[in-house]
């Protein structure tokens, strides 16, 4: 709040005696100075529960307001975040569509791609074992099993049974492309594979595509 809209708040007297040089006129400068930072926040508040425009130490904060804190539990505060910022906040931004999705298997797969940023997340439901998953996971996630096994714990069902396999390791490169190619999913377990977009529920404007 400027000098001048303080001054105005103070009764009539006050103001007479608010005049450049005077303890009263010192004492609403200092006001103001005080009052800038906090005006400075309120101005873009929105910007603190945007998840691509909060503060780094926020987003973490976020996750649990949107009920995605699992995704970067760890045993310690200070431990480091077992994924870049960048895909939390992709959870954050995507937690409406995935509380609507939860315990589906489009809802366990999207989880999974944002949080490990790869593509190709397999959910299998073997005939012979019923109310169990099969969640197969691709080679280029191997590092990220422990983040996987936490995901698909919190996403399933609470009566359905779970296990992750990791698929087989991506073929070599050809000769002078550093890059590995993409790794041919193995077999199918049991029947398979659900469809990649919910069937019961055909996507519209407002749902995933």
């Amino acid at each position: 709040m400027r000098r001048s809209a303080i001054e105005r708040l103070l009764p009539a007297a006050y103001q007479r005696a608010c005049v450049p040089g005077s303890v009263l006129w010192a004492l609403l400068e200092v006001m103001e100075g005080l009052h800038a930072p906090d005006e400075a926040i309120l101005a873009e508040v929105d910007a603190l529960f945007d998840p691509y425009r909060a503060p780094d130490g926020l987003v973490v904060r976020l996750t649990r307001w949107v009920a995605m804190d699992h995704v970067v539990a760890a045993p310690r505060p200070d431990a480091p975040l077992p994924l870049p910022l960048g895909r939390l906040r992709d959870l954050v931004a995507n937690a409406a569509l995935l509380a609507r999705w939860r315990g589906t298997p489009y809802g366990m797969r999207r989880a999974l791609e944002l949080a490990t940023g790869v593509p190709g997340f397999v959910i299998d439901e073997p005939v012979e074992q019923p109310f169990h998953i099969v969640v197969r996971v691709p080679a280029t996630a191997a590092g990220q099993l422990a983040l996987v096994t936490r995901i698909v714990e919190a996403e399933k069902p609470v009566a359905v049974t779970a296990e992750v396999a990791l698929d087989g390791p991506p073929p070599p490169a050809p000769d002078g492309d550093s890059e590995a190619a993409t790794p041919t999913p193995g077999p199918a377990i049991g029947r398979a594979a659900v469809p990649h977009h919910p069937v019961s529920h055909p996507p519209s404007a407002e749902e995933p595509s």
